[in-house]
């Protein structure tokens, strides 16, 4: 499968739909609600046109205000929000999107996410539960309010599940990929279905920046570990989503389009030990994680 490599910050990805999709997506996890409009505000002024946030992050709002604060247009910008686990099924699905419509104080979302799949180990009808939930999202495409719709941490059983009733596919699937954990037969399938993935904490939540198989490969190009990472996403057809609360790595997140990782430290990558993974697996999270997945 030969693997689109944009130029730059603002090349996109076309999602199935046609809608096109910034290459690289500021990410907002773990940043509190009250500096987050600033530090959103300092990502679009440094050239970022992709925002990615989610209601369980609690600062939907402060993106509304950085997106304001920013002034630029609406429409020049690509906003990612999030739907929650305690609002499954069908009506409940169509009050968050109102919701976080408020939140954010927007028309419309760019693109909306199922944040976490309901799994087997915590319902027996969970098939029945994610289709009820894709209803939801499907009237509120149809209806204009999304423009793409997706989900995120979604393996191949819970695609294929949700295909046995959906009108609409996903069109992305945004899951956690990082030099340490690449899941990459999950990467591979979803790519084989025309499903685009983002990468959620593709800097392994900062565990990966030490090590120092990483250090010697980065330093080949002239590139930091965390630029290497981000490099890593795009040259496996992944769009990715770093996080930084620094104006000076916000912006050095952005420079990875002057160089490609050669296929030989590509499998020196992927032949590393598991690092920095998070261990949010839907079907394997500890009981207590498992409890408010459905």
């Amino acid at each position: 499968m030969s693997i689109y490599l944009p130029s730059s910050l603002t090349d996109t990805y076309t999602l199935q739909n046609g809608v096109r999709i910034p290459a690289i997506g500021y990410g907002t996890w773990q940043t509190p609600n009250d500096v987050t409009a600033a530090h959103v505000k300092t990502a679009i002024d440094l050239g970022y046109r992709h925002v990615d946030t989610a209601w369980g992050y609690d600062n939907e709002i402060g993106v509304g205000e950085g997106v304001r604060a920013s002034g630029v247009k609406r429409e020049d910008l690509f906003i990612t929000t999030k739907h929650w686990v305690t609002f499954r099924g069908y009506q409940n699905t169509i009050d968050a999107v109102e919701d976080s419509l408020k939140r954010l104080g927007m028309d419309y979302i760019d693109l909306y996410l199922v944040h976490w799949p309901c799994v087997a180990a915590s319902r027996p009808d969970w098939q029945e539960i994610n289709a009820d939930t894709w209803r939801g999202f499907e009237k509120m495409y149809k209806d204009g309010k999304l423009r793409a719709i997706g989900v995120s941490n979604y393996e191949q059983k819970h695609i294929e599940a949700l295909a046995k009733t959906a009108e609409v596919m996903p069109m992305v699937n945004q899951l956690e990929f990082h030099p340490g954990y690449m899941q990459l037969d999950n990467i591979r399938y979803n790519q084989s279905q025309g499903i685009l993935v983002e990468a959620w904490s593709p800097l392994g939540s900062g565990a990966v920046l030490k090590d120092e198989t990483l250090a010697a490969i980065a330093a080949k190009y002239n590139k930091s570990v965390a630029q290497l990472c981000i490099r890593l996403s795009l040259d496996y057809g992944i769009l990715p989503l770093p996080k930084s609360t620094n104006a000076e790595r916000i912006a050095q997140n952005a420079d990875v389009f002057d160089f490609e990782i050669s296929p030989e430290d590509r499998a020196a990558i992927e032949s590393m030990p598991t690092l920095g993974y998070s261990g949010y697996t839907p079907e394997e999270a500890p009981a207590d994680k498992l409890a408010g997945l459905c």
